[in-house]
């Protein structure tokens, strides 16, 4: 963590001032009575962070005789609870008449609504507005870009969230084709318009639009998947989470449905659904959908990309799905300090020592991220967590169903912050010690660090995914799609589990690295998004695809042998 640095004799500065996101504009001063949301990360009992990321493991690996023993809220808050620090922050807080305040169950994050006028004086800081235009929308925020804390709060308080945080810049869907809509997006004709021979699994209404393209029936041969159950376990779920005003209508999902002979519904949503067409939602809930249909469906909305929020949201559900899929991120650069991201890691290990399974895609720009091309690579955030399932993009290698190859935007590469975990220790070894592998010059990346993809998924812009939006049909590419559809995989062998009173699988890397042959290995093609230097997939673990493209038949064999 970032060492404390006391900027006078009262007060603290638990992290370094930013620069504004050049996307950002200063609009002016916040006005007094204007709200934000800001989100205190609680000190912990002595150990204890240590002692959560040990049984996480635990529980996560199938040679051990803890797996499958996921811990209560209950458990955890004994763990990681300080009374102590709760104490002090909220006693603070009552000196700036602070009501609003939401924890999660375990306690150690508290979200609280405070005006500007409370947080200049709270912080010691200016709050001015700033906004961002994308496609139609104006997105505002209140911002800092500097905060102090009191010096007696510096015991109970790590991190203050959200309060010089900005959010991430939004996804654009990688929207592929010959005419353009009004907001200046590519979008398919009539007709199709992919690469793929195969024969079109779409033929009800509208679904001619999908030849060539990736659809449910491409997915189903490729992975060998199942229908979904005829009938799910009682607790089986899987979510997506949207931001940044991605909706979906119900209208598209049915046109879907229809078309691909699917039945795609939204069981449950987590803020308001407003019933607008967006390509990124309908990728996430039509894809998701059709893999697991009939195991329940939840969305999750937050109006900006706040990791906090969605944490927060997530971990304050006392019965969440247990299988997330969430296909935003940005590059641990543009983090505001490494204390912010380990604080993030503690929440994310609680949430997967619950027994949730949490994918991340690994990004659209390669290994240069959205910092962009440099003398080094971008490794991405959440995407180069440890405690996360990253999920990597491939095309197919020809014009038919088969081998895939390195999607060449595909992110994927080396953490700059975390080291390496124990999980994948020796399939890294392996990748870097491969002569084949014509690794990059090492002053791009941080060999030592955490690598990633874990595994990967059809998301190249050769055959982009069918999607239903706005009435019509589109081709849409991205690890935006792979994501949702490794955590539909992933939804279906937790279904067989739970139907078979078994615990979920929970944080899957140790499995998942244990269980590399069950994945299809992906031996050709470079992450380097067409500029230079990248990493070249090879046999094995690699960084631009990871473990490979799940193979459902192989998964659900090992599966089957888990304790």
């Amino acid at each position: 963590m970032l060492a404390l640095v006391a900027v006078s004799s009262a007060r603290i500065q638990l992290e370094s001032p930013i620069s504004v996101p050049g996307s950002w504009t200063l609009t002016g001063p916040a006005e007094p009575e204007q709200t934000t949301s800001v989100y205190f990360f609680l000190s912990h009992p002595t150990g204890s962070v240590q002692k959560l990321e040990e049984t996480l493991l635990a529980v996560s690996d199938p040679r051990s005789p803890s797996y499958g023993k996921h811990l209560s809220n209950d458990e955890l808050r004994a763990m990681m609870f300080n009374p102590e620090a709760d104490a002090t922050l909220h006693a603070w807080l009552a000196t700036h008449n602070v009501t609003e305040t939401s924890p999660t169950l375990v306690g150690d994050m508290v979200k609280a609504s405070i005006t500007a006028a409370q947080a200049e004086a709270m912080f010691e800081t200016k709050m001015n507005l700033y906004t961002r235009q994308f496609q139609s929308a104006t997105h505002k925020v209140l911002r800092a870009t500097s905060y102090t804390i009191p010096e007696e709060l510096a015991s109970a308080v790590t991190i203050i969230g959200d309060i010089i945080h900005f959010p991430a810049e939004p996804r654009t869907p990688i929207v592929v084709g010959a005419e353009a809509d009004k907001t200046g997006r590519k979008l398919l004709g009539g007709g199709g318009g992919g690469s793929g021979k195969w024969a079109n699994g779409c033929t009800g209404t509208g679904g001619t639009s999908c030849k060539g393209l990736v659809e449910p029936s491409v997915l189903r041969t490729r992975y060998s998947l199942p229908k979904g159950p005829s009938s799910p376990a009682n607790n089986s779920a899987v979510a997506v989470a949207e931001f940044q005003g991605q909706y979906y209508k119900d209208s598209d999902v049915s046109k879907f449905s229809t078309a691909c002979g699917t039945t795609v519904t939204v069981a449950k949503n987590h803020g308001k659904n407003e019933d607008s067409a967006g390509i990124e939602s309908e990728l996430d809930v039509e894809y998701i959908g059709a893999i697991t249909a009939p195991i329940p469906l939840a969305v999750w909305y937050q109006a900006e990309y706040s990791l906090l929020d969605w944490i927060k949201s997530v971990a304050s559900d006392s019965d969440p799905a247990y299988i997330h899929s969430v296909s935003y991120g940005n590059d641990e650069v543009q983090q505001t300090s490494t204390a912010y991201m380990e604080s993030v890691n503690t929440q994310l290990m609680q949430i997967g020592a619950k027994g949730i399974s949490i994918l991340f895609a690994s990004g659209d720009q390669g290994v240069w991220g959205r910092s962009g091309h440099g003398s080094k690579f971008n490794p991405d955030f959440p995407g180069g967590s440890p405690y996360v399932t990253t999920v990597g993009g491939t095309d197919f290698a020809t014009d038919d169903i088969g081998d895939e190859t390195a999607w060449s935007s595909g992110g994927g590469g080396f953490s700059n912050t975390f080291p390496r975990p124990s999980w994948q220790d020796a399939s890294v070894k392996a990748y870097l010690a491969d002569s084949s592998a014509d690794l990059p010059p090492q002053s791009y990346y941080n060999a030592s660090g955490r690598g990633y993809p874990d595994v990967a998924a059809l998301g190249g812009q050769k055959a982009p995914y069918c999607v239903a939006t706005s009435g019509r049909f589109t081709g849409v590419a991205g690890t935006s799609a792979s994501c949702p559809v490794v955590a539909g995989v992933f939804g279906l062998l937790n279904d067989h589990r739970l139907s078979n009173n078994k615990s979920p699988l929970g944080f899957l890397n140790p499995f998942i690295y244990q269980n590399a042959a069950a994945f299809n290995d992906v031996t050709s093609g470079k992450n380097n998004a067409g500029l230079g230097n990248g990493f070249t997939a090879v046999k094995g673990w690699d960084a631009a695809t990871g473990n490979g493209t799940p193979d459902y038949a192989k998964l659900l064999a090992a599966v089957k042998s888990l304790p």
